[in-house]
């Protein structure tokens, strides 16, 4: 490369989110090529839609545990059938698919792959509420799981191009905002739907917008040059699967943020899945009722733990990366306290309070994930990299978890009929794995200074130095 000996080397510092540092007298980094000018507005319009595609794919997916009683009551359910119609179904999807749409997310445009995702998921959720027996709503929950098998790597990858490095952790914790607005959709605005006008004309009014904001994106988001804001270009051609996956495995820090982000999903989005269910039959409440309860949560509390937590990740103290980890894992630990007493508790009252502590904890490890994430991830590897992350975490939360506490359920069931006090035994053996996921965030950290180091030299497939990759204990 002309002159590329005159220039300084560029190597991750692991103090910084994703900040650079020259170090002389070493071969130079690949030339990245100039990238178009993007305005400020423009990069935060294409912020402000993958927020609403998100909370669009969070809608979607989280309306059906507000229902999930009222479906359970309809077709005469076991709780383990209940959570696999409504859970496992979703997650069949993205098991299946995950894989092969970020393989192509990777390599076609990622918009035009968002764009379809979104469609596709939102005229499903209408199916869901078309469908007429037990058979039509699975098929119909199975293929809703597009939305996180297309949207959200897609997502990642889009904004990793319009946001440089040391902006990824706060503008992911943004776009991850949209898991407190689908939350909220999610349980208050079906709530009140649901009980006004059924569960299915719940799933019609909430699916429909999603296929007028795929079009309006389409329209408005133009496909970026990838990797155009790295220090390092990448390599033409994207590494085969099993190459991606080897390569994953030599980065302690990226199999604890992927288990972690994982366990912190199975814990927290688990033991929500079943709280709507769980209000309803422990205080006598009408799905109306179990839903505004927690979609005010989920709304205020969710919605200000993301902005507080974005402000907080960009205070200079928290510049280093490895800090951010150890904010997360201890913020889940103190959750994990709190859901002790939140399902141990008799008291609707003190239910309601401890709420307001436990689910901000869920929402504040999602920006700091994805963001860390993708500066783990070659550019060109970046979809692959959120599609792990996404199948370890679907297949604890909507396989494991939603599973595991139907048939403790079913098992802790007087007569094997599931009530308030069988559901209760059964979230109470979910709560302490919140542990775990914290201790995952910790031993992260920990990684987290020798694989940016080692990602920036190039030990990665297909780049310079890729050879040399080796397993860091």
């Amino acid at each position: 490369m002309p002159g590329a000996n005159a220039q300084p080397k560029v190597i991750a510092a692991a103090e910084n989110l994703g900040a650079l540092a020259t170090a002389e007298g070493e071969p130079a980094a690949l030339e990245v090529p100039a990238a178009e000018p993007v305005s400020l507005a423009q990069r935060w319009y294409v912020a402000f839609m993958m927020c609403l595609v998100y909370t669009l794919s969070i809608t979607d997916r989280y309306s059906i545990s507000t229902v999930l009683e009222l479906i359970r009551r309809e077709l005469h359910l076991s709780d383990a059938n209940v959570a696999f119609l409504t859970g496992v179904s979703l997650a069949i999807f993205y098991v299946v698919f995950g894989f092969p749409l970020s393989w192509l997310i990777d390599r076609k445009s990622r918009r035009d792959i968002v764009v379809g995702s979104l469609v596709a998921w939102s005229g499903l959720t209408v199916a869901t509420g078309l469908a007429r027996n037990y058979s039509q709503l699975l098929l119909a929950r199975i293929g809703v799981g597009v939305g996180e098998a297309g949207g959200t790597p897609g997502a990642n990858s889009l904004l990793s191009d319009y946001f440089p490095p040391e902006r990824r952790t706060m503008a992911l914790q943004v776009f991850s905002l949209g898991a407190a607005l689908g939350t909220w959709l999610g349980s208050s605005i079906a709530g009140i739907i649901a009980y006004y006008f059924s569960w299915r004309g719940m799933f019609l009014a909430l699916g429909a917008p999603g296929i007028l904001v795929g079009v309006l994106m389409w329209l408005t988001i133009r496909e970026p040059q990838r990797g155009r804001l790295d220090a390092r270009a990448p390599t033409a051609k994207v590494p085969p699967l099993r190459a991606i996956i080897r390569f994953m495995c030599t980065q302690p820090a990226t199999v604890h943020m992927i288990l972690g982000t994982g366990v912190a999903a199975l814990w927290g989005w688990g033991l929500l899945w079943w709280t709507p269910a769980f209000l309803m039959r422990a205080f006598a409440l009408n799905v109306e009722q179990a839903g505004t309860i927690l979609g005010r949560v989920y709304l205020i509390g969710g919605g200000l733990a993301m902005l507080v937590s974005t402000w907080l990740f960009s205070r200079p103290w928290l510049t280093d990366q490895r800090r951010i980890l150890r904010v997360t894992g201890a913020t889940i630990a103190f959750g994990t306290v709190v859901t002790w007493f939140i399902y141990s508790t008799h008291s609707l009252a003190l239910f309601k309070l401890l709420l307001w502590l436990f689910i901000p904890t869920v929402y504040m490890y999602l920006g700091p994930s994805f963001g860390i994430l993708n500066n783990l991830a070659p550019a060109n590897m970046r979809a692959m990299y959120c599609a792990v992350m996404l199948l370890v975490a679907n297949v604890l939360n909507l396989v494991v978890a939603p599973q595991m506490v139907g048939f403790l359920s079913d098992s802790f069931a007087p007569h094997g009929v599931p009530d308030a006090a069988s559901l209760r035994f059964a979230l109470l053996c979910l709560v302490p794995t919140g542990f775990w996921a914290a201790w995952h965030f910790v031993r992260a950290g920990r990684h987290l200074r020798q694989d940016l180091q080692r990602l920036a030299d190039g030990a990665a497939p297909g780049t310079a130095g890729g050879a040399a990759v080796r397993r860091i204990g």
